[in-house]
């Protein structure tokens, strides 16, 4: 039961927008013994791949059908459209220039704006075909682990920590 809950904590991390497999990775790695995981570094990355890629599939697909009943309603167009647009700013100098490519190394960049999430809405907005967003997802989500799992293997191998990751290793201060 232990490598279930193990399971199901990577893939509710890597299931949060702006988070995904970039935080759920280093929390089974580095940071496995605070949070309880008992799994080993490659369990853990095969994890959080396969449920960033089913997370990326799941939302490009919900997207037409969500969109299309929204869009009826003013308050939704106003609240949204700045967000649609500005996705489709930012993902859109990548796909013109380099079409899916452009989509997966946007997806794969572990920096905080790039991901699954916006990856899938940029794609939907401009008009990706899911075939096409299938393969770019696959492909940018196996960047983003590559990166991230290496950079985790090498602070859980002794390299030092960034000063604005410490804060999550220490221990809380024992309470008197």
């Amino acid at each position: 039961m232990p490598i279930l809950i193990d399971i199901l904590l990577l893939t509710a991390i890597t299931l949060i927008p702006a988070l995904e497999l970039r935080a759920s990775i280093p929390v089974g790695i580095v940071f496995a013994e605070r949070f309880g995981i008992d799994l080993n570094w490659f369990s853990v990355v095969l994890v959080c791949v396969i449920a960033n890629i089913l997370l990326g599939w799941a939302v490009f697909w919900i997207l037409g059908p969500t969109l299309r009943f929204f869009e009826h309603f003013d308050w939704f167009r106003k609240m949204i459209d700045p967000i649609l647009l500005r996705t489709q700013r930012k993902i859109h100098p990548y796909v013109e220039k380099y079409g899916e490519i452009g989509v997966a190394v946007f997806i794969g960049i572990p920096l905080p704006g790039s991901g699954v999430y916006t990856g899938a809405l940029g794609a939907f907005v401009l008009g990706l075909d899911r075939k096409k967003f299938a393969i770019a997802n696959v492909i940018g989500v196996l960047i983003a682990a590559t990166v991230v799992t290496a950079i985790a293997l090498a602070i859980a191998h002794g390299m030092d920590v960034p000063s604005w990751l410490e804060w999550i290793i220490k221990e809380p201060a024992a309470q008197h």
